[in-house]
């Protein structure tokens, strides 16, 4: 469990480096890192809409991406499948898994660096498609090269994808640019999948 924590603090400080370093230079005269990276509180219109839409498109997109994984070799391991076998031992190092090491890492740099960026240059649209292709690859591309098969490599680019598009759009068009609603999203998936295979 400890081991984990770390694993994920270190994470989650590797992937805010660039996003810090990028506003130190460009964006610290204009705005908080906090308030720029989006780390604030959401304003959301319509909360129990964007719950229920939000809730819908998680089981969704579990259901899916779990449908996809258990037509991939049985000796392909997936980043949940790390604490496989470890029953309810395993809970805490999960949720430090699931909600810092990837949820909060992830955020941090493709809704609130890449998207934010992005979108102030070229708009909202633009900057919500690069950030979810790049999510989307960084998904896609590990499972492709490992398998050798070009179905994996497509499914498991637009299914994480498409989900990191509807993230973007969640946060920017109905929470105020917060990632909080995103990082809690994302974080609940992650943690969902990870239960599965304890």
């Amino acid at each position: 469990m400890i081991s984990e924590l770390v694993g994920s603090v270190m994470q989650v400080l590797l992937f805010a480096l660039v996003p810090f370093l990028y506003w130190f230079f460009a964006v610290r005269r204009k705005e908080s890192f906090f308030s720029w990276i989006g780390l604030k509180k959401p304003v959301c219109g319509n909360s129990a809409k964007v719950i229920v839409v939000s809730l819908a498109a998680a089981a969704v997109y579990i259901a899916v991406l779990n449908l996809c994984i258990r037509f991939l070799p049985e000796s392909i391991t997936t980043a949940g499948s790390q604490f496989a076998s470890r029953g309810l031992a395993g809970l805490p190092s999960v949720f430090f898994y699931a909600f810092l090491r990837t949820a909060l890492s992830e955020e941090i740099l493709f809704r609130g660096f890449f998207l934010k960026t992005i979108q102030n240059r070229f708009g909202s649209w633009t900057g919500n498609f690069v950030q979810a292709l790049l999510f989307g690859l960084l998904h896609g591309i590990p499972f492709g090269l490992v398998t050798k098969n070009a179905a994996a490599l497509v499914l498991l680019t637009l299914i994480p994808g498409l989900f990191g598009f509807y993230q973007g759009w969640l946060n920017e068009k109905q929470c105020g640019g917060s990632i909080l609603p995103g990082w809690l999203l994302h974080g609940c998936i992650n943690f969902l999948t990870a239960v599965l295979s304890l």
